[in-house]
């Protein structure tokens, strides 16, 4: 599977996001990496594949969901950790520094662990989705304190420019029970 570019339409309907998705796989050469409901009633498509076709597909998605999606996005060159931090494979082996960022959508917060992993030396641990969560998605990651607090910043820059960040936070000494949750 190429994860070089990856794309994804959120919508607010789960019969119109499975409508969406077929549309965007049929649209363009794109490769599936998730179609699934999420909290509350919505609906995630994430595709990945060249820039190009990726970009179309996105763009297929936005005109078959409407008024319906919530959030989406087009990202060239996506981190390497992103993938395994959303599909819960993560390998972290400590953790150092904490940081948090929770966003209203899981677009933007993808959006926001791609710009953080990219902007200085930290591992994503989880990108934790919508399940109990009313809508909003969480991403954690870990390194050094000046490392998580940068990646934290460019992580909110990022989603700024498409709403609001819920909130984050950087935990420069998290305890060892809340390390053993994370890991």
């Amino acid at each position: 599977m190429n994860l070089r570019t990856i794309g994804c339409v959120e919508l607010n309907s789960v019969a119109l996001g499975i409508h969406t998705a077929d549309e965007m796989l049929k649209a363009a050469s794109v490769e599936l990496v998730m179609a699934r409901p999420t909290c509350p009633g919505r609906y995630i498509v994430v595709i990945c594949g060249d820039t190009g076709a990726v970009k179309s597909s996105v763009e297929v998605g936005c005109e078959i969901g409407g008024d319906m999606v919530v959030d989406h996005f087009t990202i060239p060159s996506i981190h390497e950790d992103v993938i395994p931090a959303l599909s819960g494979t993560s390998i972290v082996p400590r953790i150092n520094a904490l940081g948090v960022i929770e966003t209203y959508t899981i677009a933007s917060c993808i959006l926001a662990a791609d710009a953080a992993a990219k902007s200085a030396d930290v591992s994503l641990v989880e990108i934790r989705m919508a399940a109990g969560l009313a809508g909003k998605a969480f991403v954690t990651m870990t390194g050094d304190v000046g490392s998580v607090k940068a990646s934290v910043e460019a992580g909110i820059e990022v989603v700024a420019e498409s709403g609001p960040v819920h909130s984050h936070v950087v935990i420069p000494s998290p305890s060892e029970e809340i390390k053993a949750q994370l890991i």
